[in-house]
């Protein structure tokens, strides 16, 4: 994937700028439509299809098709990404669109969630998807389950707002201290070479993210992005050192 400008990386710092009005108002329009077309019901099962793979969403788990994200996130999961002997980690795996994803190349893959219906649905995506041999899910907060375990790669599709979750659908995209405990928890958890890809959304606060992880010594580089009407996604490879030229 090719690195995106520095100014980029800059503005994510910064944090990311409010859509125009326009967008705004075509958001809420969006929305509204949603509702009326009963599209932002997440409280019940549904079986998706990313690509040509079929994801089954059950109740109180994010829906990365509805909400974008997470089919972002797993679309950069790619021959040029993945090798056939690498470790992989999905953090906050939700369905398992990411981990499933990897699972079709990587050697091994442990994809990990808080919520215990997030578990279950990755479960059950890794054997709709036949790759329930090379994928491993587990229930934890972040880093807690993973006992000293290193991987070539790390996948996070974080909560993005700030706040304490009403409820276990929220822990998807809010949280309180989140970014400052995965920025010390990373480096410990990465292979020699490894990084994480950290995709972040203009709905939430990005630098609060980026900060730590440059106070913790990470190297932080902005690798793609996309823009919708209302939103803006970035994601971002994080290692342990600056690399080479």
């Amino acid at each position: 994937m090719p690195e995106l400008s520095h100014e980029l990386l800059r503005s994510g710092l910064r944090g990311p700028a409010r859509p125009p009005l326009l967008g705004r108002l075509i958001g809420r329009t969006l929305r509204v439509a949603y509702r009326l077309a009963r599209r932002d019901r997440y409280d019940d099962f549904r079986l998706e299809w990313l690509d040509g793979m079929p994801l089954m969403v059950i109740p109180s788990v994010f829906n990365p098709k509805l909400l974008r994200t997470g089919a972002f996130l797993a679309a950069q999961i790619d021959a040029q990404l993945l090798h056939p002997q690498q470790r992989v980690l999905d953090m906050g795996t939700g369905s398992g669109v990411c981990a499933v994803r990897a699972a079709r190349r990587a050697q091994r893959v442990l994809a990990v969630d808080l919520n215990p219906a997030a578990v279950r649905c990755a479960r059950i995506n890794a054997l709709l998807n036949q790759v329930e041999a090379r994928l491993e899910v587990r229930q934890g907060d972040l880093f807690a389950p993973l006992a000293g375990e290193r991987f070539d790669l790390i996948l996070f599709n974080p909560p993005f707002l700030r706040g304490e979750p009403r409820d276990e659908r929220e822990r998807a995209w809010r949280a309180g201290d989140v970014a400052q405990r995965f920025a010390a928890g990373l480096r410990q958890h990465l292979r020699p070479g490894g990084c994480a890809l950290l995709l972040l959304s203009s709905f939430g606060d990005a630098g609060a993210f980026l900060a730590p992880l440059q106070r913790h010594g990470l190297n932080v580089t902005a690798l793609s992005e996309r823009r919708f009407v209302n939103e803006h996604l970035v994601i971002y490879r994080v290692s342990a050192a600056a690399e080479e030229p």
